[in-house]
């Protein structure tokens, strides 16, 4: 199996690159974030690869780096997700835009890369939830409570602190990181108002 690449750009096509190691050209596929970050013709770059072998092709995909390679395989690990969506999804999301996505269960996020429905965005959220706080540095208390808030076990004043800052346009992962933050300065018997305004100065940093 091939692990990574050393060469030299030769050409570009619509997903992927032209990679000449030592003469020969090597076709590897990539996202359309990594495409655009990669130089130009006649210049070198080493890419991790990932080797998909099947009985009537070889297909090698791309990455900057070894943990967008590993998103990759995770992201295949769930049900309905090929290697075109995991693409896709790393082509619309940095790997830690993605961790932070699936750590504050933010499916909007995720459903934005093509390909990718409201029920593929629920199961990646979902079936990822363990696997993504290795990879992220959201605090933990805003992981805890975007679960606390899914599963409704978040107290009745910060559901609707988060609920008011959501109201006031703010998407729900901005405003259980603010709110999460207010909590902590306030205390656990804060009530809605007082996290409301806390949570408007965390934003307003």
């Amino acid at each position: 199996m091939i692990g990574k690449l050393k060469g030299i750009v030769d050409s570009y096509g619509e997903d992927y690159v032209i990679l000449d190691v030592q003469g020969v050209g090597y076709e590897v596929h990539c996202s359309a974030r990594t495409l655009q970050a990669l130089p130009s013709p006649g210049e070198a770059v080493t890419l991790s690869i990932e080797t998909h072998v099947r009985e009537d092709q070889i297909r090698l995909f791309g990455f900057p780096g070894d943990v967008e390679r590993q998103w990759f395989r995770l992201l295949q690990t769930v049900q309905g997700v090929g290697a075109r969506v995991a693409l896709s999804v790393l082509g619309t999301l940095s790997p830690a835009d993605l961790a932070t996505a699936i750590a504050t269960r933010d499916r909007a996020a995720v459903s934005r890369a093509q390909g990718v429905g409201a029920k593929v965005a629920e199961r990646i959220v979902t079936e990822l939830k363990d696997k993504a706080p290795a990879f992220t540095d959201v605090d933990p208390a805003v992981i805890r409570l975007s679960g606390a808030l899914e599963d409704n076990r978040a107290p009745q004043s910060v559901r609707e602190a988060v609920s008011a800052l959501v109201n006031l346009g703010y998407g729900q992962p901005q405003a259980a990181a603010a709110i999460a933050a207010a909590s902590r300065s306030a205390g656990e018997n804060a009530n809605t108002p007082s996290l409301i305004r806390l949570g408007l100065k965390e934003l307003a940093k």
